[in-house]
């Protein structure tokens, strides 16, 4: 495992401190690794969206739909129309 030394103000040294004290991580690493894990998973999600909302925006335009078009839809795709 690679060994990171990091500089942070007494005030962040405090939360972490308190964060070890609180039972929720056992160590300083044990609190760093979970916020990267947090950052990575965010990161993942964030590009999810950020694809999704490009597939939108390359599809064109939409079209209105109105409820009867909406039901219509959903039963085709469920197979039951």
């Amino acid at each position: 495992m690679a060994t990171m030394n990091i500089s942070i103000p007494e005030q962040m040294r405090n939360w972490v401190d308190d964060r070890i004290r609180s039972g929720l991580y056992a160590n300083n690493s044990d609190y760093i690794r979970d916020l990267i894990r947090k950052d990575q998973l965010r990161n993942r999600q964030i590009a999810v969206v950020q694809s999704a909302i490009s597939d939108g925006i390359s599809s064109g335009p939409s079209e209105p739909l109105n409820t009867a078009r909406i039901k219509q839809l959903a039963r085709e795709r469920l197979g039951t129309d």
